[in-house]
């Protein structure tokens, strides 16, 4: 006779799995509401301490270029100077590390033998351990030197373009947005090249056998399924750059000279970004009404960053392969 056990119905969730499932959910939704959380009390602190700042403010705060605030009674500050440092400087490092990164990940990926790839992936990963103000360093000592020549160049034979026109500081020293955009991109240049390298080793093997099969070269199998299947993890792996490149501090404070006059959106102009600017005056937080004028500036980073990372969800089609 069949035992009274064997009668039971097989494969039912007991109670022990159900609780399980639904405490799991639980950690799992408290988790995200809290970092949803963290967000919003970020930004209502830094809206809190700016607005009382701001209303005091003589000067229009988004299109003035001056940033006064010694005297808690009279001051006159505006953001145009730090937006403008802080874009240029960003967008130039994007336009060098992006395509850089990705040519080194599909180097990695589908061309580099695995005796090479392996120790020159360990190189590249570990450049991104390098400390900011060691890049700073660099910059401020050795690059700036080095590059000013050629922004001389660019200033002399392009210089009708608003971008490589005269700047507010000299060429010559080499304090300038363009050099810090340089070091900006080899400082963001691992993570785009760790983040697309591994989206690119996720292409899907049926993809690239299907390619080959219809007598695809091996550039023409990178272009029709390699890149369009990473697409969206570059988009992800170029707004983490710039997110770090958006955010820097040492290096920047180091390589920038500081303007006596308002800039030109010119590359070759001098000054803070958000970040640079906050750093510099740390050491000066004292009072309520000067300190909420940084806050204030650090308010619009934080918003400029929410914007940009909503354009790449947008980019990205809302999803990210791998």
């Amino acid at each position: 006779m069949p035992s009274e056990s064997s009668n039971k119905p097989a494969g039912r969730p007991g109670g022990n799995s159900q609780r399980a499932e639904t405490i799991f959910r639980s950690l799992a939704t408290a988790a995200g509401a809290t970092i949803v959380a963290a967000i919003a009390l970020i930004a209502l602190f830094l809206l809190i301490r700016a607005v009382p700042s701001i209303a005091a403010n003589k000067a229009n705060f988004f299109g003035s270029a001056e940033f006064n605030v010694g005297n808690a009674d009279d001051m006159h500050f505006g953001i145009r100077d730090l937006f403008m440092v802080t874009v240029l400087s960003s967008l130039l490092a994007l336009l060098i590390a992006v395509p850089l990164g990705v040519g080194i990940a599909l180097f990695l990926t589908q061309y580099a033998p695995k005796v090479l790839a392996r120790p020159f992936t360990m190189l590249v990963d570990l450049l991104a351990a390098v400390p900011s103000i060691v890049f700073g360093l660099w910059g401020f000592l050795v690059l700036a030197e080095k590059l000013a020549p050629f922004e001389q160049f660019l200033n002399d034979n392009l210089g009708w373009f608003f971008l490589f026109s005269q700047g507010n500081v000299s060429i010559s020293g080499g304090g300038t947005i363009f050099t810090a955009g340089v070091v900006l991109a080899v400082m963001i240049l691992p993570i785009i090249t760790s983040v697309s390298r591994e989206v690119f080793q996720l292409t899907p093997r049926a993809h690239v056998e299907a390619a080959q099969a219809l007598g695809a070269t091996k550039w023409e199998v990178v272009r029709m399924t390699v890149l369009p299947y990473g697409r969206s993890g570059v988009i992800a792996g170029s707004m983490l750059g710039l997110g770090r490149a958006l955010g820097e501090t040492i290096a920047v404070l180091l390589v920038l000279r500081t303007a006596a006059k308002p800039g030109s959106w010119s590359l070759f102009d001098g000054g803070y970004t958000f970040a640079s600017k906050i750093a510099a005056a740390a050491s000066e937080f004292s009072q309520a009404l000067p300190t909420g004028a940084y806050i204030a500036a650090g308010f619009v980073l934080f918003a400029l960053t929410f914007v940009v990372n909503a354009l790449a969800r947008i980019a990205a089609g809302g999803k990210v392969n791998g």
